[in-house]
């Protein structure tokens, strides 16, 4: 799942922040790496010659509410701090490939936990702010309000709040509609908030609870941990998270290995603050601060 961000990242940094659907679509279609799902749908209506966003089109795609863009939609709030629009605004380009409606909402919320993380530590802030970012209307939205009612009813019985979620977006089938039923959006999306919510700022707990919560439980937890840790920060992360990988292999089908990954998010983070609005200042020890502006989103 990581290599397809990876594409995305690639894409903007060669065409630059304001590269077309179209760009977007021909690196997509071009990528060599196994895909499943939305994400198979989309690339092979696009190598067929739909073109984004026809390529995400339920007339043309059999599941566009699946997951797929919700666990690759890291990118667009971890390049966008503070700036939860540039969330919504790159879920318009990159998540239209092969998401639609629910599914691209899902990215965008995604998308919208990580830019708010940055400033924000109160879990139901970060989930209220990433509410702005899509349709009050839609499912999804409808999820993440329930999820956050549950909680606050009752904070210390997470497994209550499982029950509710399967019964609702599980089995009631007007919830798993256009969809692949175990990789729907919706439920895996409240996998995401079960953890950040009953795991109560614990990153252990955080992790186990997505994880044991079920239906896509590799993506679920990484979703969680990492919204979390991004209110943390990399440097206060115990040691047993930020050692241990060889940053110099590059990911399979990418141009980067993990330095060269951190530079290009810098790189366009920079790019994202400036046109936002934002602006990078220095301080009289030359030290860098970015001057972000607050701004509520306005969903698609």
């Amino acid at each position: 799942d990581l290599y397809v961000e990876m594409t995305f990242l690639r894409t903007m940094e060669e065409y630059g922040l304001e590269c077309s659907i179209r760009q977007a679509g021909i690196d997509f279609a071009n990528s060599g790496y196994p895909l499943w799902c939305a994400n198979d749908a989309g690339r092979k209506n696009l190598r067929r010659g739909i073109a984004p966003p026809d390529s995400s089109h339920p007339r043309f795609n059999r599941c566009p509410n699946d997951i797929d863009y919700q666990i690759e939609a890291d990118f667009s709030g971890l390049i966008a701090p503070g700036l939860p629009q540039a969330a919504v605004d790159l879920g318009e380009k990159f998540g239209r490939l092969m998401n639609y409606g629910d599914g691209v909402y899902a990215g965008q919320f995604m998308g919208a936990l990580y830019a708010e993380a940055f400033f924000e530590e109160d879990i139901h802030r970060i989930v209220e702010t990433a509410l702005q970012a899509i349709p009050a209307e839609s499912q999804y939205a409808e999820m993440a309000r329930d999820m956050v009612a549950w909680h606050r009813a009752d904070p210390g019985n997470w497994q209550a709040a499982w029950q509710k979620c399967q019964q609702k977006y599980r089995l009631n089938k007007e919830y798993q509609k256009a969809s692949n039923g175990g990789i729907d959006c919706k439920i895996n999306g409240a996998y995401v908030l079960m953890g950040l919510l009953y795991g109560a700022k614990d990153l252990d707990q955080t992790i186990v609870i997505s994880c044991r919560s079920g239906m896509d439980s590799d993506c679920n937890p990484s979703s969680s941990a990492g919204v979390l840790f991004t209110t943390l920060g990399f440097s206060k992360l115990p040691v047993r998270f930020n050692t241990g990988l060889n940053e110099e292999r590059v990911f399979s089908h990418t141009a980067y290995n993990f330095p060269r990954l951190l530079d290009v998010c810098e790189k366009l983070a920079r790019q994202v603050v400036a046109k936002y609005g934002g602006r990078v200042e220095k301080d009289a020890a030359g030290e860098e601060f970015f001057v972000i502006p607050v701004a509520v989103p306005k969903p698609s």
